[in-house]
């Protein structure tokens, strides 16, 4: 959710029952306290006590810094990805950090467990944006996983509708973690023009690709062809880093640049057809999950 999760979104969501969280993936540490503090005024102003969290990629270079802003700012939930959760253990556990952690496989989702996490997030390679390696569906990986595991599991990608939640329910999960559908709000911080791509979008319209580097899931532009084009003819990783360049991302999701831009989005594309306020999203989201239940 980088460039799109900032203090609205996970404001609105927290607000409105779901656990909202920053994505720290495209801040600063300064950027992200201002984020966090933000947040909590909204909160304090409008008399909200709401849980939220923040999402940390533990393969960024400034993760250090990230981590201490997170200290700083007393935030009680973390959601670490891409990275070895070990290497944290002891800071979260010794400041009482609730922390679930984000995988694409049974091996590191036990990995995580073992390195203390409270829960995992078991990531299929629907989801938009980074992805698991191994290209493992939602459907395949949620309950094995939950076979797996003695800590409780949330189910992710490719999910955007109630019955598709009552679904990874059945499979074993406990909850599950939703990016693309809130990507197309009107409180994301994501540019217009990505919201209508997602809303535009069908179900053939995103790909995996960058598998050299680090599995990305977008959707076909210019850009992304170009990626692809490179691959099929044999780029060696560095070859592939230079086409990427720098502020990719930046520049599809947040600036709105449908062309040159890389647009992070899941599968679960094909089923977002409108962008609407968060609190309408997740009560379409509640009465869906209750009507699939009573059908089945």
């Amino acid at each position: 959710m980088v460039w799109t999760s900032g203090w609205k979104l996970a404001s609105a969501a927290s607000e409105n029952g779901c656990l909202g969280l920053i994505g720290a993936g495209s801040m600063k540490p300064d950027l992200l306290a201002e984020h966090i503090q933000k947040l909590r005024n909204y909160f304090r102003d409008n008399g909200i006590n709401k849980p939220f969290g923040v999402n940390l990629p533990l393969i960024r270079g400034d993760i250090n810094e990230l981590v201490k802003t997170i200290l700083k700012e007393e935030v009680r939930i973390v959601f670490s990805s891409a990275g070895n959760p070990k290497a944290f253990t002891n800071i979260f556990r010794e400041n009482n950090i609730k922390w679930v952690h984000v995988v694409a496989s049974v091996k590191h989702a036990l990995k995580a467990q073992d390195a203390g996490c409270d829960a995992v997030v078991a990531e299929g390679f629907e989801a938009g944006g980074h992805n698991g390696i191994d290209e493992i569906t939602t459907l395949c990986l949620v309950p094995q996983v939950s076979e797996a595991l003695e800590i409780p599991l949330i189910a992710a990608g490719g999910i955007a509708t109630g019955a598709q939640i009552a679904a990874c329910m059945t499979l074993g999960a406990e909850g599950v973690q939703i990016g693309t559908r809130f990507a197309a709000t009107i409180e994301a911080s994501s540019s217009d023009a990505f919201k209508q791509k997602i809303v535009d979008a069908n179900d053939t319209d995103t790909f995996l690709i960058m598998k050299k580097l680090n599995p990305v899931r977008l959707l076909k532009n210019k850009f992304a062809l170009e990626v692809l084009e490179a691959e099929s003819r044999g780029a060696s990783a560095d070859e592939l880093k230079e086409l990427l360049g720098r502020k990719r991302e930046m520049k599809g999701i947040f600036e709105g640049d449908l062309v040159e831009g890389e647009l992070e989005m899941g599968q679960s594309s094909g089923l977002v057809n409108e962008i609407l306020p968060v609190k309408k999203v997740i009560k379409n989201l509640l009465n869906e999950y209750d009507s699939a239940i009573k059908n089945l």
